[in-house]
């Protein structure tokens, strides 16, 4: 054990990086450092409620609770009718904007950070985010990218682009998809460079928001579902985790009204995805004509959901590691986190993603074996079934997700991670 230091994670304002960053956390902690997070206030309680200090960086305009409810409900109203579409269809849209709100997360954390990093002086701070925030990378203490979006965020010239959703052999929709996403971004990242080059730092090619780290990289993909690189990442800079599934709550199965001893499936569309409630309720709907029991995380939106099917029952949240440890199969939106747990615990899996590199999980997850994508809302109940019954019965499908389930087991993704660490901090003393 090293001398306790303190390691200020700095994840992305939404629950997939913050949860992965909490595992992490709680590893580092068991080896006797102290782990604060700085955090939107946006997220505010999400750490704390895990045990940490926390720390108020505002990534935007600030806003009252309302208008900031009222702003991510008219987000995703807006764009549910670009969740329907091809990856390489929301590069005008969803994509475009995205990008445009990160860049303004990473200038007005400007204004906050320096005095926030004063005041915690850590001894080293781990950014899971795809933008670099430059208070972080001069403070003058190693910093750490933590990747835990598809592993194609760090790039090479032989895998597809980040958030194209291509297949990995599939060249020409490598070439059309970064072209078109070039085309459409660069006056974003005009305006970031200048940015940049107000703080003191060299601008970026274009496409390219962030760095690696000269420190340590630390990327969640497991070996089984890994790209193949035209230039291998070097070790002594990029560590993949084997995932890395953080400590949850226990959660007790409910028993059903219907079907109480058939095979149990979990439906998340993630917080984001809670949003789109009518083709939740088709799934629900469809679900519920079918041999099985379902659980189906509805986030904030439980009232959108009227009288349920005796063999489905939904709630706002799930101790979601502990519950897909329990499960048979998962119905989800390709969500990394969901994506690596399913892995972890050996769970089949449906992906409809619906944005982000969901798009990228769910060409993954059938292009490897351990389960299917699927569109979210260009389906017959058929095709559903027929694709569930192939994850719960079909023995090459059990077999890849029992195979890479022990090949995760053999590392603890968190573990491994506050090790990777507490030596990074031991060379640096």
């Amino acid at each position: 054990m090293s001398d306790g230091k303190t390691i200020a994670f700095f994840p992305e304002a939404c629950y997939g990086p913050a949860l992965n960053s909490v595992g992490i956390a709680q590893a580092c902690e068991k080896l006797g450092h102290k782990a604060v997070f700085l955090t939107d206030p946006g997220l505010s309680g999400v750490y704390s409620g895990y045990g940490f200090e926390e720390h108020a960086v505002n990534m935007s305009e600030p806003m009252s609770a309302e208008e900031m409810a009222k702003y991510w409900t008219d987000f995703i109203d807006g764009h549910i009718p670009n969740f329907d579409r091809t990856p390489y269809e929301q590069i005008d849209n969803y994509v475009k904007e995205c990008w445009a709100n990160i860049v303004n997360t990473s200038v007005w954390a400007e204004k906050d950070l320096p005095a926030v990093l004063e005041k915690v002086k850590p001894d080293l701070i781990c950014i899971d985010n795809v933008i670099l925030f430059p208070a972080c990378k001069q403070y003058g203490v190693p910093w750490v990218r933590i990747i835990s979006c598809s592993e194609n965020e760090i790039t090479d010239p032989d895998i597809p682009p980040h958030l194209s959703g291509c297949g990995e052999s599939d060249h020409e929709c490598h070439k059309a998809y970064l072209e078109r996403f070039n085309e459409v971004i660069k006056p974003i990242h005009d305006e970031f460079n200048e940015f940049l080059a107000e703080c003191g730092e060299e601008p970026y090619p274009l496409g390219e928001f962030f760095e690696a780290s000269p420190f340590l990289n630390l990327l969640l993909y497991p070996e089984p579902v890994k790209f193949k690189r035209r230039n291998p990442l070097d070790p002594k800079r990029f560590q993949f985790l084997e995932g890395c599934v953080r400590a949850e709550v226990d959660f007790e199965i409910p028993v059903f009204e219907a079907n109480n001893d058939a095979p149990l499936l979990y439906l998340s569309f993630g917080s984001l995805g809670c949003g789109d409630t009518r083709t939740l309720n088709r799934l629900i709907t469809e679900l519920g004509k079918m041999p099985y029991r379902v659980l189906v995380n509805v986030g904030e939106y439980i009232d959108a959901y009227g009288d349920l099917p005796p063999n489905v029952q939904v709630k706002e949240w799930f101790p979601q590691p502990t519950l897909i440890s329990q499960v048979d199969m998962v119905i989800h939106h390709g969500g990394n986190n969901t994506f690596t747990e399913c892995l972890y615990f050996g769970k089949p899996a449906i992906i409809m993603p619906y944005v982000w590199d969901g798009h990228d999980n769910a060409t993954r997850v059938e292009e490897t074996g351990h389960g299917f994508k699927m569109h979210r809302n260009n389906w017959q109940p058929e095709e559903l079934q027929s694709k569930i019954d192939a994850c719960l019965n079909d023995p090459a499908i059990q077999a890849k997700a029992a195979s890479t389930s022990r090949h995760m087991r053999e590392f603890n993704g968190p573990e491994r991670a506050a090790e990777l660490l507490d030596r990074l901090l031991k060379e640096q003393a």
